[in-house]
């Protein structure tokens, strides 16, 4: 098959350090190609995964991150590069909307944030005309009439991360400098488990630079090391060293990537039972999940736990070749003409093959 691949236009493929869904594309786009198709992939040209890419498209502009002007042009840009595609797997919003798009080519659109009143609309909206794949069965339960083709949990290259030792005797939070992501939370359990923590968080734009600054840095004293933003070498080890990784999420997130790194280093996941860290981890086995209240008790249960199992866990459930076969399936299909482009309530699937 011709894929056709369009990420967003405000991070390159892959990411340097920060960006989850970036992370996804590349991965997409090198496992679609190893598996003997055509590739064409639309990103910002600062890019450098490794497939053919859409000439014309404008570098990284990270500076206006989720500006609806700037992700229109890049689209329009897109998919004039993208008319002898055979399936196009879309991972913008505007992109499936597109009014120009080639007629009888089989879209794929991935949910890539949470299902909420207004993104129900606009996902409701491209499923009468293209397939709709949802990343964990949790996003799809907050608006469950919106019509979702598939549910593909993320999935990466495991054989590339190296398995720690954790040995290092800290606990490590990597993440977002934002309320959401629970990094004021990790702080707490980890001085009720009597753990230093490491922190690795990006803190870019204004809000999270506001919220650092103003709630997270005049709490840091002896017992937290702020590590700052990391390239995935630096993580990988960050997270391999450490005891357990703290995810005291708080809101639903629709899939935490950052937790299948960690077990693929072999570190349990200490966390909040919400979004799709209980689709993500197998309580008691790769980690423990509860409330915020619990957490620092599970971090101690945590050192008994196999780190091989959390390994063994990231390479059956989350594995690049396991997302790529899935959506390989699907495209397959859509060429085929079966299902149909407008899928019907009764073809949503809320579980994985």
């Amino acid at each position: 098959m011709r894929i056709g691949l369009v990420a967003g236009p405000w991070i390159p493929v892959p990411p340097v350090t920060y960006g989850g869904t970036e992370r996804v594309v590349d991965s997409l786009a090198r496992g679609f190609t190893a598996a003997g198709h055509e590739v064409l992939l639309a990103a910002p040209s600062d890019s450098t995964c490794p497939v053919p890419r859409i000439p014309g498209m404008r570098p990284a502009e990270q500076a206006g991150l989720n500006c609806t002007l700037s992700e229109l042009s890049h689209v329009v840009r897109a998919y004039e590069g993208l008319q002898d595609a055979d399936v196009i797997h879309d991972h913008t919003i505007a992109g499936p909307l597109y009014l120009h798009r080639p007629d009888r080519v089989p879209l794929v659109t991935t949910m890539h944030g949470p299902l909420t009143a207004d993104s129900a609309d606009i996902y409701r909206a491209i499923a009468r005309r293209g397939a709709v794949i949802a990343i964990s069965r949790d996003q799809t339960s907050h608006v469950p009439d919106v019509p979702v083709t598939r549910v593909i949990h993320h999935g990466m290259n495991v054989s590339s991360v190296p398995v720690g030792s954790g040995t290092g005797g800290y606990l490590c939070f990597v993440g977002r400098a934002c309320p959401d992501k629970g990094l004021l939370e990790a702080i707490m359990v980890a001085r009720d488990a009597g753990m230093p923590l490491r922190i690795a968080v990006k803190m870019r734009e204004s809000e999270e630079l506001r919220y650092f600054h103003e709630v997270i840095e005049p709490l840091l004293g002896p017992n937290e090391d702020f590590v700052g933003e990391v390239d995935d070498a630096a993580k990988y080890e960050l997270m391999g060293e450490a005891l357990a990784f703290l995810n005291p999420i708080q809101w639903s997130e629709p899939f935490g990537l950052v937790m299948i790194e960690a077990l693929a280093t072999g570190t349990p996941v200490v966390g909040t039972a919400v979004g799709s860290a209980p689709e993500i981890i197998d309580h008691g086995r790769t980690g423990f999940l509860g409330r915020i209240q619990q957490l620092a008790g599970f971090v101690q249960e945590a050192e008994g736990l196999s780190r091989a199992a959390c390994r063994k866990a990231a390479e059956d459930r989350f594995s690049e070749e396991r997302m790529v076969n899935e959506h390989l399936w699907l495209f397959e299909k859509l060429v085929a003409g079966e299902p149909p482009a407008g899928v019907p309530d009764t073809l949503r699937l809320h579980q994985n093959l």
